[in-house]
């Protein structure tokens, strides 16, 4: 796969509404502006966590077994149709539910942001799942992951940024916002399923 599509599959993905995005907004609204960037800050160094646990752990599979590592790409592209169905499937307000926040401050926002993101066992299945489709199994594993985790936390963190000073937009719940949230599942969700379709078939050809 190339970089591009690698690029193009990580921007749909930091862009769909998910949790990240409905945790930062809710911060935002509890305790303002410098509440939410502080939990975008510590959501971010949170994502390096999944990555370098990510890659150390890639970089052991393919150390023992290239078998195995191609097993954990099929895996991988499965995950991600599943994912794709799931998002389909769902409703634009399921996303918008969250528990009422009450202001914490910065610091504490992004100790908060940092843990909830580090122990976020879906985001270490995604990462597990979507990085091994781009890199290459020949050349080094650890340098290739590391690059490529780091630009989704990049692309997540200015997805969860601009959340946050569109909160107030964000949060409105008429129609047209209504509307638009669709559209982004629909688009997210078909980006996914394809992805993953095309990776599986793009191994059995190679």
């Amino acid at each position: 796969m190339s970089f591009t599509a690698f690029l193009l599959a990580a921007a749909v993905l930091a862009i769909t509404p998910g949790p990240g995005i409905a945790y930062v907004v809710a911060r935002t609204v509890a305790g303002g502006r410098t509440e939410g960037l502080a939990s975008c800050v510590g959501t971010a160094i949170g994502g390096l966590v999944h990555v370098l646990a990510a890659a150390a752990g890639l970089s052991l599979i393919i150390a023992q077994s290239a078998t195995a590592f191609s097993v954990i790409k099929y895996l991988g592209a499965t995950y991600l149709v599943y994912l794709g169905i799931r998002i389909l499937r769902s409703k634009p307000q399921d996303l918008a539910e969250s528990e009422a926040l009450s202001a914490l401050g910065a610091k504490r926002a992004f100790r908060d942001g940092m843990v909830v993101e580090a122990l976020n066992v879906k985001t270490a299945m995604f990462f597990l799942a979507f990085l091994p489709q781009f890199v290459n199994g020949a050349e080094l594993i650890l340098p290739q992951v590391m690059i490529l985790g780091s630009i989704c936390v990049l692309l997540n963190t200015l997805a969860d940024v601009l959340a946050v000073f569109a909160a107030d937009r964000l949060l409105d719940t008429g129609i047209a916002h209504a509307a638009r949230a669709r559209l982004m599942l629909s688009v997210s969700g078909i980006t996914m399923i394809g992805l993953g379709v095309l990776l599986a078939l793009t191994r059995r050809h190679t």
